[in-house]
Order: C-alpha cells, then sequence, then structure tokens
C-alpha cells in the first residue's frame, strides 16, 4: 500500500513540473508572438532629409524639332504623268514646276471651248447689228448674249484645266518624299511629292504652371541640341498654350532660325533653356516625396516613429528635386518610398 501511494505522489510530481513548463513555454511564446505582431505592425518605409540647396535657376524641357511649313503637293488633274523634274532631296522654291501630267485631251477640251466660243461672239454681232434693222428682236438678242457669256465661262474653265497638266509646289523647300513615277496615272487629289521647309524650324515643349509665368511670347532662349553636342541656337518664344494639359503642363512653341548648313533637321531631339544663369539658396526635398503628384502638396513626415500627413506648397522643379516654399522646414525628415500603405499618425519602421 506504502509503494503504491509513493508511486501516486511520484506521477502527480511529474505531471505538475510538465505543466508548470507548458505553461512557462506558452507565455514565452505568447510574448515573442506580441513583439513580432508589435514590429509587423510599422510599415516599412525609406527617409530623406529638406535641405537648403544652392540651385540653378535656368528650367529646361525637352522637345523635338518640327519643320515650319510641312506640304503635300497633289495632282489637280487626271492623267499620265509624263516626266518628273525634281528628286528626294532636291530644293524647290515656291511656284516652280515639279511634275508634268499629260494634257492632250485637255487641250482638244480648250480648242473646242474656243471654237464654241468664236461662234457665240459672232452670232451675238450679227444679231446686234439685226436688231437695228428690226430682223430680230430684242429677247433674242439677249439670248444669244446669254449664250455667248456661257461660252465665254466654258473657254474660261477649259483653260484651267489645262494649266493644271503641271504639278507645282506652293512653298518653297526641300523635297522630303516623291511619290510618282514617269507613266504612273494620277488622279485630281493623288499625293505626288512631300515639300518640307527646315530653314526655319519649331521646338514644341512642355513647361509647367510654377515656370509658364515667367515666360512672353517674343522672348528669346537657348535651345541644345543632344547631336551637336559644343553648339548652342538662339530661339524665340512663339507661342504659349492658353491652357494646360492634365498635367498641369502648358504647351510652348520656339521658332529657331537654322544655320546655312541646315544642320538641323526636322525630328532631332532638342532641350529648351529658360532663365538665366543665376542661382539661388532654395529649400528642396526629392520629388518622390510627393504623395500622388506634385499638384497634390502632400508629403508623410517622420515625428516619433510615426508618419505623419502635411500639406506642403511646391515651387519650382530642379529635375528630381522639387522646391518647397511652405509647410517644411530645412532637416525635416519626409517619406520617400512606402507612403502606399501609409494613413496619417501610422507607425513607421525606417530602412536603409
Amino acid at each position: 500500500m506504502k509503494r503504491v501511494i509513493i508511486s501516486i505522489i511520484i506521477i502527480a510530481a511529474v505531471l505538475a513540473g510538465i505543466m508548470f513548463i507548458l505553461n512557462k513555454n506558452k507565455a514565452k511564446v505568447e510574448q515573442e508572438t506580441a513583439i513580432v505582431a508589435q514590429k509587423n505592425a510599422a510599415v516599412a518605409v525609406r527617409i530623406d532629409t529638406a535641405q537648403n540647396q544652392q540651385m540653378s535657376l535656368a528650367y529646361q524641357s525637352n522637345g523635338t524639332f518640327m519643320p515650319k511649313q510641312e506640304v503635300t503637293v497633289a495632282a489637280e488633274t487626271g492623267g499620265r504623268v509624263v516626266r518628273v523634274l525634281v528628286d528626294e532631296g532636291s530644293r524647290v522654291s515656291a511656284g516652280q514646276t515639279l511634275a508634268v501630267v499629260e494634257g492632250d485631251k485637255l487641250n482638244v477640251g480648250v480648242a473646242n471651248a474656243q471654237a464654241a466660243y468664236d461662234n457665240a461672239q459672232a452670232t451675238l454681232q450679227r444679231y446686234e447689228s439685226a436688231l437695228s434693222t428690226g430682223g430680230v428682236t430684242q429677247q433674242q438678242v439677249d439670248q444669244m448674249r446669254l449664250q455667248f457669256e456661257n461660252a465665254k465661262n466654258n473657254l474660261k474653265s477649259a483653260k484651267l484645266n489645262a494649266g493644271d497638266v503641271t504639278i507645282k509646289t506652293s512653298v518653297g523647300g526641300i523635297v522630303n518624299a516623291r511619290k510618282i513615277e514617269p507613266g504612273a496615272y494620277v488622279s485630281p487629289g493623288t499625293p505626288a511629292f512631300d515639300i518640307v521647309n527646315v530653314s526655319t524650324l519649331k521646338l514644341r515643349v512642355n513647361v509647367d504652371e510654377k515656370n509658364v509665368a515667367t515666360l512672353r511670347v517674343g522672348q528669346q532662349v537657348e535651345v541644345l541640341v543632344s547631336v551637336y553636342a559644343d553648339k548652342k541656337f538662339s530661339g524665340r518664344i512663339t507661342f504659349i498654350a492658353p491652357k494646360s494639359d492634365g498635367s498641369l503642363n502648358f504647351p510652348v512653341e520656339i521658332e529657331i532660325a537654322n544655320n546655312p548648313n541646315n544642320e538641323l533637321r526636322a525630328g532631332m531631339y532638342g532641350t529648351a533653356v529658360f532663365g538665366g544663369e543665376g542661382s539661388a539658396s532654395v529649400l528642396v526635398i526629392p520629388r518622390t516625396a510627393f504623395v500622388g503628384s506634385i499638384s497634390d502638396n502632400r508629403v508623410f513626415v517622420l515625428k516619433n516613429g510615426k508618419a505623419i500627413e502635411i500639406k506642403v506648397m511646391a515651387g519650382r522643379s530642379f529635375g528630381d528635386l522639387i522646391e518647397v516654399t511652405s509647410g517644411l522646414q530645412a532637416g525635416d525628415q519626409v517619406i520617400i518610398s512606402g507612403q502606399i500603405n501609409l494613413l496619417d499618425q501610422s507607425p513607421v519602421e525606417v530602412i536603409k
């Protein structure tokens, strides 16, 4: 009996020990889980510091050169192309004949219209002479005069059509494309030549609302061309859009006179440089610090381990840096990544 009691006591002690260990491990696990949960509640972010920097006041915007004039010359009458007088790359002047279309049928039309005109004119003269003697009535003379006017108009129309046997250009420039060959048949409106005038080019760029207010039509602008790194060109602002696009950018058009060698070509990449050569100390933050677009003027600032959403006023753009005119001070730490997961007062964890 005594042995049974001892066995029961030993088993109870073992069970008590096991329960004690299990409870201790459970408390430790719960504590570790709470720590992990607390860490996981914090959003991982990267930060940068708002600081005053000496920034150039020049503002740059990129665009593509376009010809001042670009037209497609088309045939004005149908017929077979007899001769093509220019090739691609040829320089042409306004009014120059570029091609000749067969005009035999048109010349026949002019001859017929001329014969009808001569006949109507002679008949009208006879009627007018006969009117004085009473041989015809005034009504007959009026009808013949109407026939004469019709014949005269038909002759003018036939001569105009006959004149269209030559294809001429209305602008001067360089033949960029020749679309017809001798022997081809053209109809009225058939494209024949593309003429491009590159003696003057246009550079169209977009300027944001912070900088467009300083621009004026007629203002001189320095223009850089990527393929001519050692040369600078001068342009003049000819157009500033009265309305911005969806990104609050305003299209601005700059006219640049080409040099005698026509080194500038339509389609080249150009950069317009607005503003002076001076510099100023401005408070800037990275462009990536803004929540949404820059025009929303919202950023998150790190304070006491939390993300605080504040309203700022964005100024000029300096590439990847944006001027802040109000809402921040030098030394403020702004969040530059991870904002998509943030709300105001969200706890954050800074990562490198």
